[in-house]
């Protein structure tokens, strides 16, 4: 009993860090592809319809006898998430990938744990109770970890690495003007409050629809047509859907069945396992991964305000995922049962009034 309850426990942490690397490995391919001219919309396109593709068969075989019926309710909530959590999320990625680096990507998404957690508190979904140690520490991380997003926004500071080959230098930041730099900046910054908001909005969506594969496959299936019709109508030209190279098309067929697909239906199992901030707090795990790509593959520089900023944001999100856990360990909060009193009181009136 104890080993099957471990087992069960420490599955979502392994999902979890599956799921990391997968998402390391697409931030890399799709940088490599859009630095071999791909548009970033093109990608997004033909990533969502892969997925829908993927899932759709999935979906029909596995659910279609305990699937219900699909409620306007239910279609509102998939389609705005189909629109926060996959096209406009996955095109200011893939924006700001364009734009920047993937190291920078990844270490400025370590602030969307910590923009879940205050739109959680804005929606009175997390309590954050001031008296407490445990409050304290929270708004403590939160403080630094938006400092460490400052840091990496405004402070670049001195080369901690060199340049390994003329296919970095080609790449590197210097060469990128500061205007499209800060391009970058805002579209990973809309990445992160999109993805924030389609955690908490997918927690509830899970609770509504249990269906994960019918769930994901309609997602995908809804983001594909958004992005194709503003792709559409922005991209004319038949040339940018045209893909060819081998390479283009492994990225493609990778980033819509695994990075998507697959993906996506892990994440929803995860959120419902543990919930929103659970999810959102491995996402500095992607860091370091991609981080390692960088590096070792695509030979992007490394600069101090990236590494100072970096800190900060990991630092101060665990620092509110320690005041979280020990919150939920200690100071459990009193409202919900306040709440639950007048009810239970009701339905012991009830038989002595019979």
């Amino acid at each position: 009993m104890i080993g099957l309850t471990m087992g069960s426990s420490c599955l979502p942490v392994a999902v979890m860090l599956c799921l990391n690397v997968v998402a390391a490995v697409m931030v890399s391919l799709v940088k490599v592809a859009m630095n071999g001219g791909m548009n970033p919309l093109v990608i997004v396109t033909l990533q969502q319809l892969t997925a829908s593709v993927f899932l759709a068969p999935i979906a029909f075989f596995k659910e279609r006898k305990s699937r219900p019926k699909l409620t306007l309710e239910i279609f509102a909530y998939i389609f705005v998430s189909a629109a926060l959590g996959a096209a406009l999320r996955q095109y200011m990625i893939f924006v700001a990938l364009r734009y920047t680096t993937a190291t920078f990507v990844t270490a400025f998404s370590n602030i969307a744990p910590v923009l879940t957690f205050l739109l959680a508190v804005a929606t009175r979904s997390e309590a954050l109770n001031l008296k407490c140690r445990t409050g304290m520490a929270k708004l403590a991380g939160t403080l630094v970890s938006l400092g460490g997003a400052m840091v990496l926004t405004l402070y670049k500071g001195v080369a901690l690495t060199h340049a390994m080959s003329p296919h970095s230098q080609h790449h590197r930041p210097e060469t990128v003007s500061r205007g499209k730099w800060t391009l970058g900046t805002v579209a990973i910054l809309g990445n992160c409050v999109c993805l924030s908001c389609w955690f908490l909005l997918h927690g509830r969506l899970a609770k509504k629809y249990p269906h994960v594969y019918s769930c994901n496959a309609l997602m995908s299936m809804l983001s594909f047509l958004q992005v194709a019709v503003v792709g559409l109508c922005t991209q004319r030209s038949i040339t940018p859907w045209i893909i060819t190279s081998k390479f283009q098309i492994l990225t493609v067929l990778y980033a819509g069945i695994v990075g998507c697909g697959v993906s996506f239906v892990l994440v929803t199992w995860c959120i419902e396992k543990r919930g929103a901030v659970f999810v959102a707090a491995f996402i500095p795990v992607v860091q370091i991964i991609v981080s390692v790509i960088d590096f070792s593959i695509l030979h992007e520089q490394l600069y101090l305000g990236s590494v100072l900023g970096s800190v900060l944001v990991i630092g101060g999100l665990y620092l509110l995922l320690w005041g979280k856990r020990q919150e939920a360990l200690h100071c459990p909060p009193p409202p919900k049962v306040a709440e639950e009193d007048p009810e239970k009181d009701q339905q012991q009136q009830q038989p002595a009034n019979t």
